[in-house]
């Protein structure tokens, strides 16, 4: 059966993978400016900045790897990463691919595995201000990883 381009595979419990429908959110057009121009810049301080994070990842058919500058939130063991562009970009498909990456953040390196979509319209797991901005764009989805050797 052929998917659309608005599902994703996601990791089952069991090892095989099902596929989830991904919600484009309002900023998904902006995905190409902020790959080209924004991602070379906030790379380079990214990793050095409270709540900021760069995640390492390898590409599914290339195996090149790529850094990804992103805002991180962590809650316990886990890290968990708003899907702004929403699930259907290279980097989610990647991490999930993969079964997880490498975050360097506050200079330090953490590897992360079990990656897991998750739903949220409420965005409860951000704080207030992101909360707002979450629900201007139509964010609904997030990327949850765990630290695994810490």
């Amino acid at each position: 059966m052929a998917r659309s381009r608005t599902e994703a595979e996601v990791p089952e419990a069991a090892g095989g993978l099902r596929h989830v429908a991904s919600v484009r959110t309002r900023l998904r057009v902006l995905a190409p400016l902020t790959t080209h121009v924004f991602n070379p810049v906030t790379r380079l301080v990214a990793s050095r900045l409270p709540g900021f994070g760069v995640l390492t990842h390898t590409g599914r058919r290339t195996r090149r790897r790529y850094r990804t500058p992103l805002l991180i939130l962590r809650r316990g063991d886990d890290y968990v990463i708003a899907l702004w562009y929403g699930s259907d970009v290279h980097w989610v498909k990647n991490v999930l691919a993969a079964g997880g990456g490498e975050l360097q953040t506050r200079s330090r390196n953490i590897r992360l595995a079990e990656p897991r979509l998750s739903a949220d319209p409420a965005r409860r797991v951000l704080p207030l201000p992101l909360r707002w901005a979450g629900s201007v764009v139509g964010l609904t989805e997030f990327l949850r990883l765990r630290a695994v050797g810490r």
